[in-house]
C-alpha cells in the first residue's frame, strides 16, 4: 500500500512549531521575526502567494511587511528599497516576490539582498554556502521536498537519488541537500539518454521539470519515494491540478508520493517561515531552537 506523504499535515506541523519557537524567542529575548516582502506588478498569482504568506507569517507570531509597488516602478527605485530593507534591523527576511516586470533586472536585485537576509535562499553566497557544506539560508522548496522525503524514510542515507530537472531554484539545490543527506544522486535533464532508465534506478525521485504528468508509472522503481514538485493547470473546463508524475499510475508502484496539489506546495511557505526564524536568532547571535 502506497504511503501519501500529506504536505498540507507537514506543513501545519512545521508552522506550530515555529509558532511556539517565535513564542519563546519574543518572551526570553523580546525578538520578533521580521519578514518584509516586496511585490511589483499586478501578477495574479503572486497576489495570491503574497496574501498567503502574509497571513501564514502573522499566524506564526512573526511580523509581516508588506510593500505592493506598481508595474511601472524604476529598477533604482525597487534597489532603493531593497537597501532600505537591508539596513533596518527589524526585518530579519527580505522577499523579492518573482516574476519582476521585463524592464527589472531579476538577478541584479536578488544579489542586492543582505545574504543574512536572503529568506529565499537565492543569493549567490547562500549558494555557494550550500554547494561548500556550509551553514546558511536553503531555498524553501528543496527543503520542503528534503523534510516530506525523510517523512517516508527518516534516513536517507545512502539511495540512489535522482532529480529530473537542473533548475537554480530546486533542481541544483535539492541535489545539494541530498548529497548533504549521504544520498547518491544523479540530476537527469532534457539532454539525458534513456531518461525513463535513468529514474527507474531512483530509490528517491523527484520530479522537478514543469511539465504535466511527464513521469509514467513504468519510470519507477517499486517502493521507491516519489517527491513531485511540479504544480501544472491543465487547459479544459476544470482547469485541473496536477504534477510532473502520473500520480495515478505511480502511486500503484511507488512506496511513497506527494499528491499535488497537497504535497510539496504547502511546504514552501513553511519552509520560508522557518528560514524567517533562522535569520532572526542569527541576527541576535542565538541558537536556532528545534522545531
Amino acid at each position: 500500500m502506497v504511503q501519501i506523504i500529506d504536505g498540507k499535515a507537514v506543513a501545519a506541523e512545521l508552522r506550530a512549531g515555529l509558532a511556539r519557537a517565535v513564542a519563546s524567542l519574543r518572551a526570553a529575548h523580546g525578538l520578533t521575526p521580521g519578514l518584509a516582502v516586496v511585490l511589483v506588478g499586478e501578477d495574479p498569482a503572486s497576489q495570491v502567494y503574497v496574501r498567503n504568506k502574509a497571513r501564514q507569517t502573522a499566524e506564526t507570531g512573526m511580523r509581516s511587511v508588506e510593500h505592493k509597488l506598481p508595474a511601472s516602478t524604476p529598477e533604482a527605485d525597487l534597489l532603493a528599497l531593497v537597501a532600505k530593507l537591508n539596513a533596518d534591523p527589524a526585518i530579519h527576511g527580505i522577499l523579492v516576490q518573482l516574476p519582476l516586470p521585463k524592464h527589472i533586472d531579476s538577478q541584479k536585485v536578488l544579489t542586492a539582498i543582505d545574504p543574512a537576509k536572503d529568506v529565499d535562499g537565492f543569493h549567490p553566497v547562500n549558494a555557494g554556502r550550500l554547494a561548500t557544506g556550509e551553514a546558511g539560508l536553503v531555498p524553501c522548496t528543496p527543503l520542503g521536498c528534503v523534510i516530506l522525503a525523510k517523512r517516508a524514510k527518516p534516513d536517507l542515507s545512502g539511495l540512489e537519488a535522482v532529480i529530473v530537472g537542473r533548475s537554480n531554484i530546486v533542481g541544483k539545490p535539492v541535489a545539494q541537500l541530498l548529497l548533504a543527506e549521504n544520498c547518491t544522486v544523479t540530476i537527469a535533464h532534457s539532454r539525458s539518454r534513456d531518461l525513463p532508465a535513468i529514474c527507474r534506478r531512483a530509490d528517491l525521485l523527484v520530479a522537478a521539470v514543469g511539465r504535466p504528468e511527464m513521469v509514467k508509472g513504468d519510470w519507477v522503481k517499486p517502493g521507491a519515494i516519489v517527491i513531485d514538485v511540479g504544480i501544472n493547470r491543465l487547459a479544459g473546463v476544470n482547469g485541473k491540478l496536477v504534477g510532473d508524475v502520473d500520480f495515478a499510475a505511480a502511486s500503484l508502484v511507488a512506496g511513497a508520493i506527494t499528491p499535488v496539489p497537497g504535497g510539496v506546495g504547502p511546504m514552501t511557505i513553511a519552509c520560508l517561515l522557518r528560514n524567517t526564524l533562522q535569520a532572526a536568532c542569527a541576527a541576535r547571535g542565538l541558537p536556532m531552537p528545534s522545531i
